[in-house]
């Protein structure tokens, strides 16, 4: 029962991060698009298109870890476990530790940077989207990067068990 409910919770997720990472990066498409189109064409350019692109890169890429995270495609460098194959299960452990760790500097760091922007009330120079919004990714991804990869590492152990 519980399993279930984890399971439609993880593919609930899995579809917001997918279709949120193809949604912003096709919305920034078409504005680079249009943007070159008018520069090109029309001698006239968007002003606030560079601005878009740049946070949709900013919003991709921790949206993008997350989702690297679950499907193990973060980049990694394996020559040890090629070498020694017995040390895979204690290198994965290992480096899912480091990425928790790296998870939890995430949502600490990045809540006190979006904290600061909620103080100082900073807004983008062209867009005026507050900057409370765009740091606020930080903390949120932080959470699911950790929540990732505990789901990585308990599907490891199950895997582990059933050998």
């Amino acid at each position: 029962m519980f399993g279930k409910i984890l399971k439609k919770i993880d593919t609930i997720v899995t579809n917001i991060e997918e279709w949120t990472l193809f949604i912003i990066v096709m919305g920034a498409l078409l504005s680079l698009f249009a943007n070159v189109i008018l520069r090109y064409g029309f001698n006239y350019t968007l002003a606030w298109s560079e601005e878009l692109v740049r946070i949709v890169i900013i919003y991709s890429t921790f949206v993008g870890a997350s989702v690297a995270v679950k499907q193990r495609a973060m980049i990694k460098i394996d020559a040890i476990v090629q070498i020694f194959p017995k040390l895979k299960s204690g290198l994965t452990f290992y480096s899912n530790i480091l990425m928790l760790i790296f998870a939890c500097m995430m949502v600490y760091f990045g809540y006190k940077m979006t904290h600061l922007q909620f103080l100082t009330n900073q807004k983008t120079i062209i867009m005026q989207i507050p900057l409370v919004i765009i740091y606020s990714i930080m903390p949120l991804m932080g959470v699911m990067v950790f929540a990732r990869t505990v789901q990585v590492m308990i599907q490891d152990i199950r895997a582990g068990f059933s050998k």
